[in-house]
């Protein structure tokens, strides 16, 4: 029943962010169009058939079956319906096809402008909403790395200090692992190693396996410290307390909050744990619990931890941040798409799709509650937007295409062969679609 539950949800929070990024899209397209005095027939969330809907004026507002995109039709334009009908007759005042060349261009290219302002729109509001925590790196004084983990293939060992990223110093610890940075090329941490500096490269080959399954955060550095057992669980049986550290399991020390999880969640027999309790050392067994693989306790919070500046942003400053962080967002995911396409990171490992995403969404907003569903809702608008403005026939970039050439050329490409084209383009997608699909439920449920 819980795995139900879990699909369920899974799929409900999915849903709720394609809706939102869907109707800010096509209300893009719905408003220039109305701007230049265009008809718009039907505004849909979702594709045909259509389910349910409202005529308010000229537009069909409505929602149809095929929950994985929408459209808006107007009159006088080829799109994914193919209808040409409207070929037959001259152009009227109000359509689509009778508009200046950059009026259309605008009204293609709005869908993807929308998604963007949105991203900046949630950026800065998670920065105006939400204290903005900072970690300055100088508190961070080592990291634990586990034995075959990505880091430890880069070169990283446990004990390392970062102390700058391709030669420059940040002012938050985070700033050393965004996605600008780790996609952008020839990337290289500077560390402290038993009093010496050593430059570890990370070849572009590790970049996917960082993306699949994480790379460094704070939780690397935290200490194997409780700060509070749950109730009833197996630490709670076994007498932990919030306070304690555990030093060793085993025959194994720990000093790492990870180290400590690696070794509990690779283990279903009965551990014997070292722990420090103020002055005293004492020995506790347990077992963890059959199902999580979890002892039940929490770590400690990293904001007390390590240093920690604390700023609330304002309105202004706020609206700055969500540029700032939609630009590096945008950059980051084209060198991302630079790097598969050059073949320097797999596409089978990087490109999701539909499963993939929605497990991604699920995972952020259990890990983060409602800001995790807004960070992945900023950064899914922002990948729409790329996606969207590829130059490939159905999708905006491709109608763009067709426009460019129509202002060059002072004449539109022939109704066949942007029929043609669109086909052509309607099935690499369908094939796309399928491909990642197909490999999301390999990755996800095949090992």
């Amino acid at each position: 029943m819980e795995w139900i539950i879990s699909i369920l949800s899974t799929l409900a929070i999915f849903v709720a962010a394609l809706l939102i990024l869907v109707f800010i899209h096509e209300l893009g397209h719905f408003l220039a169009a109305k701007l230049f005095n265009m008809r718009v027939e039907r505004f849909s969330l979702g594709f045909p058939p259509r389910l349910f809907g409202i005529k308010w004026g000229e537009t069909d507002y409505c929602v149809s079956a095929t929950p994985l995109g929408g459209y808006v039709k107007i009159s006088g334009m080829i799109d994914e319906s193919m209808d040409t009908d409207h070929l037959e007759k001259e152009p009227e005042p109000w359509e689509f096809r009778s508009k200046p060349v950059w009026q259309r261009m605008i009204v293609i290219s709005a869908g993807v402008i929308f998604n963007m302002l949105l991203a900046a729109v949630i950026f800065a509001g998670m920065a105006y909403t939400y204290e903005e925590v900072t970690v300055l790196p100088d508190s961070v004084k080592n990291i634990y790395v586990a034995p075959q983990s990505v880091a430890a293939k880069a070169g990283f060992q446990t004990g390392d200090q970062i102390v700058a990223v391709n030669g420059e110093e940040v002012e938050d610890f985070s700033e050393y692992f965004n996605m600008n940075r780790l996609m952008s090329g020839n990337l290289n941490y500077t560390v402290m190693r038993d009093g010496q500096q050593v430059t570890v490269e990370v070849p572009d080959s590790l970049i996917g396996a960082i993306n699949q399954r994480g790379f460094i955060s704070l939780e690397n550095a935290l200490p194997s410290s409780i700060s509070n057992v749950v109730p009833d669980s197996p630490a709670d049986k076994a007498g932990l307390q919030g306070g304690d550290k555990i030093i060793a399991i085993n025959e194994d020390s720990v000093n790492y909050w990870m180290h400590m999880v690696n070794i509990i969640q690779s283990s279903k027999n009965e551990l014997q744990l070292t722990v420090v309790r103020s002055r005293d050392t004492l020995q506790r067994s347990l077992t963890p619990d059959p199902q999580t693989g979890k002892i039940g306790v929490y770590p400690v919070d990293a904001k007390e931890y390590f240093n920690v500046k604390l700023t609330e942003n304002g309105f202004f400053e706020s609206i700055n941040k969500g540029i700032v962080r939609t630009k590096e967002t945008t950059m980051g995911i084209i060198n991302g798409f630079g790097k598969m396409i050059g073949g320097s990171i797999s596409v089978r490992e990087n490109l999701g799709g539909p499963v993939a995403i929605a497990a991604l969404t699920k995972q952020v907003t259990d890990q983060a509650g409602l800001a995790g569903f807004w960070q992945i809702t900023a950064l899914l608008s922002v990948t729409l937007a790329i996606m969207n403005i590829l130059p490939i026939p159905v999708l905006d970039g491709g109608h763009l295409v067709f426009l460019i050439y129509e202002g060059i050329a002072r004449r539109e490409p022939s109704a066949r062969v942007r029929m043609i084209l669109q086909q052509i383009g309607f099935i690499l997608l369908i094939g796309l679609l399928i491909f990642v699909t197909f490999n999301d439920i390999i990755r996800q449920f095949g090992g």
